[in-house]
């Protein structure tokens, strides 16, 4: 089973040729996949190989995916560039312009970079072309520690889910003990009602009977507790498939809710009416664990 959260954390890197990608990924719950990627600037062109990454791997959750680019010591380029040829020329102009004003010479070395053109401090690894292939290694490094992080807190869901299913169970099944009993008591109710409100009239039993019916089946809880199994039956298939189960799961809840609903406004029993609430509150809770799943 690979019931996974939608909360984790994972981080991932790779080198090569001079270069080192760091990438950190985390994630939040939400309904639907929202990844937002930060980066370097000039690399932002590599933003969709990442989003591509990410949804390949996961379908639900809010992913923040950073990705940082450094220099290895033990690249052979620096990336500090002199242009010596205008570095020269410029104190040539310089010493000349001195001659004509009659001012001595003095040109330091701080004043002579400081002079647009001379020094270009290039950003290491921002090459969108040779970033790609270490980037995309770091990214499914750390899609795969999330992944690890998300599988960790999912089996603690799942156990935790498979116990409030149980509880769910067994507030059904305290239900469809008491439903025989409760269509005979609806009934012997019914026609009591029927009779003391025609006190006087001559009413064919025939009559009767078929109205007591007629009201009985109204209250039947029978096809409720028919599709709540089947509800249970499916969201345990669905935690055990291997594909992200979260929204399914939602779904069933609601329909479970709609059942259960539907159960408490027909029985009119205090013992019934009990176990609506406790199932209620049970499978709020369930609601909440599903809505943290992907």
């Amino acid at each position: 089973m690979t019931v996974r959260s939608m909360t984790g954390f994972g981080r991932g890197h790779a080198q090569a040729d001079g270069l080192r990608v760091d990438v950190e990924i985390s994630s939040v719950n939400r309904k639907q996949l929202d990844v937002l990627v930060t980066m370097p600037r000039p690399l932002q062109s590599l933003e969709p190989v990442v989003v591509e990454a990410v949804s390949a791997s996961l379908s639900r959750g809010r992913i923040q995916v950073v990705v940082t680019v450094k220099a290895l010591a033990s690249r052979g380029a620096s990336p500090v560039q002199i242009n010596t040829a205008l570095a020269r020329s410029c104190v040539a102009e310089l010493r000349k312009l001195a001659r004509q004003l009659d001012l001595a010479p003095e040109i330091s070395i701080g004043e002579l970079v400081r002079l647009p053109g001379i020094i270009d401090v290039r950003e290491a690894g921002h090459d969108p072309e040779s970033v790609q292939p270490v980037l995309v290694k770091a990214v499914t490094k750390a899609i795969a520690a999330l992944d690890a992080m998300r599988q960790r807190e999912g089996r603690a869901m799942l156990a935790d889910l498979n116990g409030r299913l149980a509880g769910l169970e067994g507030a059904v099944g305290v239900i469809a003990k008491r439903a025989p009993e409760l269509a005979v008591r609806f009934r012997e109710a019914l026609r009591a009602r029927i009779l003391a409100a025609a006190t006087g009239l001559e009413i064919a039993e025939e009559r009767i009977e078929k109205e007591v019916i007629l009201y009985a089946d109204r209250s039947d809880i029978a096809e409720e507790l028919t599709r709540l199994r089947s509800h249970f039956g499916q969201a345990r298939d669905l935690l055990k498939r291997r594909e992200p189960a979260g929204r399914a799961l939602d779904f069933l809840a609601q329909e479970i809710f709609r059942e259960i609903n539907t159960i408490g406004s027909k029985a009119g029993d205090p013992v019934v009416s009990s176990q609506v609430v406790t199932f209620k509150a049970e499978l709020e809770r369930f609601r909440e664990q599903v809505q943290n799943i992907e």
